[in-house]
């Protein structure tokens, strides 16, 4: 059993004994994130509003007010990232960050226990561990690096409040070079808004980068096929360095 199917099992057993213990409206209310979520945006290309281009479909963007503050340096260091699209960490099979490991174009699993919230994603096997009601780790900005950053949560009402720190400056927002630095700072806000939706929220404040905080938004939606699970992917650049260490 592959050990990001190991956690799941693992998880679920916990979901099981958290839930004799858990109050009634917790177990049974809107606070119940669990099932298999789907982002449907084109944000993987392009977080803004964009227009179609070869191998890229048009699409709306996420960001509220479509703007991105950014500081003039980093604004010139974002169009060099667009004319070379090719060096974005994704295309080399890097776990991609948060946010941008929610609206990647592939279904993600949320299994809950009453003190950790993981997130599992069919992309490259990214495993999210959002601890509830705890600590992060002590540290500025650039001693602690993490591609997915150290995630605390706790719950604002019947909405899932995940501050997270600790980031490495290697990812990007998307594949047309929106960008941020290790002083990274995400505050998410996961609230269900119907059985099968779920509204994900995002500000995000950056120093180094950004003038002021900015936010996106956008609906997951809960997949409904039967039987639908979280299957197998691999990144093509990640065959070929196996192709290369086998030779």
């Amino acid at each position: 059993m592959r050990a990001d199917r190991l956690i799941v099992a693992v998880l679920a057993a916990g979901v099981a004994v958290g839930a004799m213990h858990a109050s009634p409206a917790h177990a049974q209310g809107n606070r119940d994130l669990q099932g298999l979520w789907q982002a449907l945006t084109t944000a993987v290309w392009n977080i803004q509003d964009h227009n179609a281009e070869l191998g890229v479909p048009a699409g709306q963007g996420i960001v509220e007010g479509h703007e991105i503050p950014y500081r003039p340096e980093a604004l010139a260091q974002r169009e060099a990232n667009r004319k070379n699209r090719a060096a974005d960490p994704e295309s080399k099979c890097w776990m991609v960050g948060v946010p941008r490991i929610m609206y990647m174009p592939f279904p993600l699993e949320i299994v809950q226990t009453p003190t950790q919230v993981t997130i599992l994603s069919e992309y490259a096997h990214t495993v999210r561990r959002i601890y509830l009601n705890s600590e992060h780790p002590e540290g500025e900005a650039g001693d602690i690096e993490w591609y997915m950053g150290d995630s605390r949560a706790k719950w604002d009402g019947d909405t899932l409040v995940v501050d997270n720190i600790h980031f490495t400056g290697e990812t990007w927002f998307d594949r047309s070079g929106n960008f941020h630095s290790n002083a990274l700072h995400v505050v998410e806000r996961f609230t269900r808004t119907g059985p099968d939706h779920l509204l994900y929220e995002a500000t995000i404040e950056d120093p180094k980068t950004f003038t002021r905080p900015w936010k996106i938004s956008f609906p997951l939606y809960r997949r409904m096929e039967r039987n639908v699970r979280l299957l197998e992917y691999e990144c093509p650049a990640m065959l070929e360095l196996q192709k290369d260490q086998s030779r």
